[in-house]
């Protein structure tokens, strides 16, 4: 009797144990993970951010549903990271960057920040805001290459993690044609962090992406078409002066 009561304590101690191990070892990959995520997104825990809004084009004070829900894609992003988002009209966040993490969502046509982003960090970068409709209107040229919108069936957006600024924290563009183009945008960040941040690690990149068939799916087929980082932070050459 003594002998099965020596054996159960034992089981029950190893037992005890190796679910003790279990529990470190998986605690321990859930902070890793943690950290990593919050070193990518700038957002140590207790940290401030911003969560730039915009208009929705042609409309006063409105901000377009696709963008609503892009923010609050952002939104669980930046609590999963245990940090704290303030929100800022587009037009009246008169601040500089690097100091705090920025989320800024919409094209330049609709958000006045994300144009000053473009003029001053990607200089590369290039999107027609047109209001008359074109065949050229809302295009992307990056490099010198333009990509042209086909409303509900191939639409772009250039999702970018810049870092500048004396405090280093990055700011996320989601520049897309249209509104759902931008909440694709940040979908595929919210999905694709981990292998973002092993790719490109704490550094910046623009990635152009194409968001296909809307109409039918939604924000959720999202296909990357190229890294255009060189080329979006390399200004175009001057056109020679006439003589």
């Amino acid at each position: 009797m003594n002998e099965d009561v020596r054996n159960i304590v034992l089981g029950v101690l190893a037992t005890g144990v190796s679910a003790s191990l279990g529990w470190l070892a998986r605690t321990y990959l859930w902070r890793r993970r943690l950290r990593r995520k919050q070193a990518f997104f700038g957002l140590p825990a207790g940290a401030e951010c911003l969560l730039v809004v915009n208009r929705e084009a042609g409309g006063d004070n409105v901000v377009h549903r696709f963008d609503v829900f892009a923010m609050l894609e952002l939104s669980a992003l930046i609590k999963d990271c245990g940090a704290q988002a303030r929100i800022l009209a587009h037009d009246v966040a008169h601040q500089g960057f690097g100091d705090r993490t920025e989320f800024c969502v919409g094209g330049p046509y609709s958000n006045r920040r994300t144009a000053a982003h473009l003029a001053t960090l990607l200089p590369g970068v290039t999107m027609n805001v047109d209001v008359q409709p074109s065949e050229v209107r809302g295009s992307i040229t990056v490099g010198g290459e333009r990509h042209l919108m086909e409303k509900g069936i191939a639409e772009y957006v250039i999702l970018a993690r810049l870092t500048a600024g004396e405090g280093g924290r990055p700011v996320f563009l989601f520049c897309g044609q249209r509104a759902i183009t931008n909440q694709a945008a940040t979908r595929y960040l919210a999905r694709h962090h981990e292998s973002l941040a092993r790719t490109h690690r704490s550094g910046t990149f623009v990635l152009l992406l194409k968001v296909v068939n809307t109409q039918a799916y939604g924000p959720d087929v999202v296909e990357l078409m190229a890294d255009v980082t060189r080329a979006a932070l390399t200004a175009p050459a001057a056109a020679p002066a006439a003589t």
